[in-house]
């Protein structure tokens, strides 16, 4: 298990699991976890041998949002970081997936408080899972602030706009099951038991050919901010290099031969 101050990273087999550490504060973003939280989506897209990441949370949370003591008092640029802002003011916003798509699949594994910066950066995710009593919500305007992070932008292309509207507007808290009801999270499950689902879809992520996997990824974002005839040219263009594949032959070949097949990203 590696890591920095505030995120802790391991493996699970091809799985990079990323978790917020900071319990004590429902994991509310620091300088120090957003940095941390950058630096693990860059090293899932520089290891071929990462096919998914999970984020999840520690202690019971995923993430409270932004930590707004300290944005209150002295700032949240920690020591030892500030070099990294200053040679990079847009990093906050890359390790909150506002300005970054890994290339990799990424599955939350959500328990606990999901809420302001938590939502917004759930947002930047492919897959969701919630354990039963977690909580959600863009409480901004409650505060007389804005969810500045992409979510006037991106929850209604997520989720329908009525439904993206009176999130935004009302800044009141959802269920698990009313954010599945609308469609912001995929699935629902027993209390503590997140990130076991979190991981078992991984592992069905794992055993797909990666090079198809992330071209497929690619175009449904690519597709999503296209008119339909555009996205289906785009399609073609992503999509017919991954039949020239040598993972596409062993495809192919492991079916008839009624076998497991062996992917080896060429």
């Amino acid at each position: 298990m590696s890591g920095t101050e505030h995120l802790t990273v391991r493996r699970e087999g091809a799985t990079l699991v990323l978790t917020l550490d900071r319990p004590e504060a429902r994991n509310a973003l620091s300088i120090a976890m957003l940095v941390g939280l950058y630096d693990g989506w860059l090293e899932a897209d520089a290891d071929d041998s990462v096919r998914s990441v999970v984020l999840t949370g520690a202690g019971g949370s995923f993430c409270a949002g932004m930590d707004l003591k300290a944005l209150a008092g002295q700032g949240m640029a920690g020591e030892g970081h500030r070099d990294r802002l200053k040679a990079d003011p847009d990093l906050h916003w890359k390790a909150m997936l506002r300005h970054h798509r890994p290339r990799k699949p990424v599955i939350a594994a959500v328990e606990g408080h999901c809420v302001a910066g938590g939502t917004e950066m759930l947002q930047g995710t492919d897959i969701r899972v919630a354990g039963e009593s977690a909580v959600f919500g863009l409480f901004e305007v409650r505060r007389g602030l804005f969810p500045i992070g992409g979510s006037t932008v991106r929850l209604p292309r997520q989720i329908p706009r009525t439904h993206a509207l009176e999130m935004l507007l009302t800044g009141r808290a959802y269920t698990a099951r009313e954010a599945a009801g609308i469609g912001l999270i995929g699935h629902v499950v027993p209390d503590g038991s997140a990130l076991d689902k979190a991981l078992e879809i991984a592992e069905r992520v794992n055993a797909c050919a990666p090079l198809a996997v992330e071209a497929v990824k690619a175009s449904v974002y690519e597709a999503a901010e296209m008119a339909e005839a555009d996205g289906l040219a785009a399609e073609l263009t992503r999509g017919w290099p991954v039949f020239d594949t040598d993972d596409a032959k062993e495809g192919a070949r492991a079916f008839a031969e009624k076998r497991a097949p062996v992917y080896r990203r060429a």
